[in-house]
């Protein structure tokens, strides 16, 4: 929990360095960091401690990679936590994930991450991988991924998953041979006669 939690506060770190100067962006999310404490005269000799977040909880995407609620989609810090996924997802060039996110305003807390299968330099996260396919399809981009010059996740996965064309083959001096398609009229007199 501590390793996934301060590693994504590492990113959110690095995001808040890029994204601040940047005029008009204003305050970013901030993952809180979260301590690991041995308590040797305990019955539970471990625990981890953080900053309590006082205020109205909000989940701005939740652990199965789903995007934000539609609620809460049109809020600032929603906005900029579904770009500070996307910057992550970028920056790591499509092998980690920040999920999960959570807190107060810009506070955030309890965060997951999602990895590839092989992980990403060493690290594996808390999440499966089909949270990052999720993501990829369920991303909208909004005005803080264009501040960022993020790329469109959807029209990546739209090229992939676009039909093959077929080009048809045109011999010189040959007449084109138009295949027609055949009305719904036309269908629809076949299919009942196919019937009788």
């Amino acid at each position: 929990e501590c390793c996934v939690q301060n590693t994504a506060r590492e990113y959110a770190k690095i995001y808040a360095a890029e994204a601040e100067p940047l005029e008009g962006f204003g305050e970013v999310p901030e993952i809180i960091p979260i301590f690991l404490v041995h308590r040797p005269a305990n019955n539970i000799p471990y625990a981890t401690v953080e900053e309590e977040l006082v205020g109205e909880f909000v989940k701005y995407s939740v652990k199965d990679g789903k995007e934000i609620n539609f609620l809460r989609r049109d809020s600032e810090a929603g906005q900029k936590c579904c770009t500070f996924q996307h910057w992550v997802y970028e920056r790591t060039n499509g092998s980690l994930l920040v999920t999960d996110l959570q807190g107060v305003g810009m506070k955030l807390t309890d965060v997951g991450i999602a990895t590839l299968t092989k992980g990403y330099k060493g690290f594996k996260g808390n999440c499966s991988v089909s949270f990052i396919e999720q993501f990829k399809v369920l991303h909208q981009c909004n005005k803080y991924c264009e501040m960022l010059g993020l790329k469109s996740l959807q029209s990546t996965h739209q090229k992939q998953r676009k039909p093959m064309s077929t080009k048809s083959k045109t011999l010189p001096n040959s007449a084109t041979v138009k295949k027609t398609v055949p009305s719904a009229q036309e269908s629809k007199r076949k299919e009942t006669s196919l019937l009788r």
